[in-house]
Parts: structure tokens; sequence; C-alpha cells
């Protein structure tokens, strides 16, 4: 992804579009009109951080755009505002994960206020407050510092040299997934998921296994405290990288 850019999306290219893109640049903010169809919309995406869609009165987003733009924006991380009016706006609304919807505007449009939600949203984006967050817990401080630079640039990284700091830091971040090595000494994962598991605040934390054992029988005890999967340590960047992005869309409401 390049610069922070918003892509604003539309029916076509009217004047309250050319208004919405010049207060944009008036602000500060970078933003280019894309019209309405997937193919144009595909072309035109790696260079947004953010995207709105702009609704004409009696308009609805087309199934197919629809469909494109929640698998998309769900996979390259993006949120979507929407801008409408009426019975239209909320059917778009209900038909859009909470993970991907930003924000919705009513019409006529508060300028004022979609200019300085847009503002906040992009200083977010800039942030990498929107993120997954991953926790990495493991004892060999090699692979606790490769596995983050694999993951940094996508995800917001935490990590952990024990499982008791693990707890620990868990006490103070929320994280949506943890990568947790199952051969470790004191406290081995097993025993780690174990604590996670009856801990209110944590029992709901997805684990994967990272495990440095491929045979059969390794495998099925690790399957056996029922975690969401399990990775082999001796598994490269790319494929770490393309199990998180399958597991993450495999949880898309």
């Amino acid at each position: 992804m390049q610069a922070h850019e918003l892509m604003l999306i539309g029916r076509k290219e009217s004047y309250v579009i050319r208004v919405l893109l010049k207060k944009l640049a008036d602000a500060g903010m970078r933003a280019f009109f894309t019209e309405a169809d997937v193919n144009r919309i595909s072309e035109s995406l790696s260079r947004a951080s953010s995207v709105v869609y702009y609704m004409e009165t009696g308009e609805t987003i087309s199934p197919d755009i629809l469909v494109f733009l929640k698998d998309r924006l769900h996979e390259e991380g993006l949120r979507l505002s929407l801008i409408g009016e009426g019975a239209e706006l909320l059917k778009q609304k209900a038909a859009i994960p909470g993970d991907i919807l930003m924000e919705t505007f009513q019409r006529p449009l508060d300028y004022e206020k979609f200019i300085a939600t847009m503002s906040l949203h992009i200083e977010k984006v800039a942030s990498g407050e929107y993120k997954k967050s991953v926790m990495i817990v493991d004892d060999d401080p090699t692979f606790l510092s490769l596995v983050r630079d694999w993951l940094k640039e996508d995800y917001k990284v935490h990590i952990a040299n024990s499982g008791l700091q693990a707890i620990k830091l868990l006490g103070k971040n929320k994280v949506d997934l943890i990568l947790l090595d199952h051969e470790m000494p004191v406290t081995s994962g097993p025993q780690v998921l174990k604590m996670l598991r009856s801990d209110e605040d944590t029992k709901d934390i997805p684990v994967i296994f990272l495990t440095g054992k491929s045979d059969r029988k390794s495998v099925l005890e690790v399957m056996e405290l029922k975690p969401e999967g399990y990775l082999l340590k001796s598994i490269g960047r790319d494929e770490v990288i393309k199990k998180l992005e399958e597991y993450f869309r495999s949880r898309m409401p």
C-alpha cells in the first residue's frame, strides 16, 4: 500500500463527489474517485487505505460489487464507509460485516462531520490501529524475532518468551490470535492453554500451536487439546503469512 489515500466510489463523478474530493484535499487528505465497477475498483484498490461508497438517491450497491468489497476489504484489512439515505443506507449497513464497516453518513451530508471522521480514521490507519493483533509465545528469542519480522507489516505483533509472561501481557493487551510454542520449559504450551481456557478474560482467545515435531503421534497430541490449528516451526515466511490470512478469512462473519 502506498500513501494513505481515500478511495471514493460512486456511480458517476457528480458535482457532490467533486465537492467531497475538494473538501478532503483542503483538509490535507489524499483522495481519488473510482467508478462503481468491479474491474475499476480492483485496478485502483492497491492505492487505497480506506474506502467510501457514495450512493445516489434510491441506489444500493450491486451484488457483485458488494461481494467483491466484502472479500477484498477483509483480505486487505481496509474499512468501508457509506454515504446514502433512508432505507437504502440501512439495507447496505446490515449487509456489511462489522469488521469492515467503519461509518455511515446520512444525506444530505454533514461535510464537517464527514471530514473530521475521515481525518481521524486516516490517522488510525497510519498508526496501525486497525490491524489484527497477534501474540507469539516462544522461549527461543531468535525464532521470536524472526516471526515478528515476518508479521509486523500486516499485524500488530506482541511477543512473550514464556507462558507466564504471555499471561501477564494479556492482562494489558487484547489480541486476536496467539501463536503458542508447544514445547517450552517450566510451563509448556499445553499448560499455558489450560490456564488461558480457565480464565474468563482469555478463554475465548484463539490459539494456534507452534511445534517442531511433525510425526503423527506428536501432531495428534497437539490436536487433542483442540487449538484452532498448528504450524510446523520449519515452515517459511510465505506459508506462515498464508496460513494466518486463511485463518482470519475463515472467521469472517
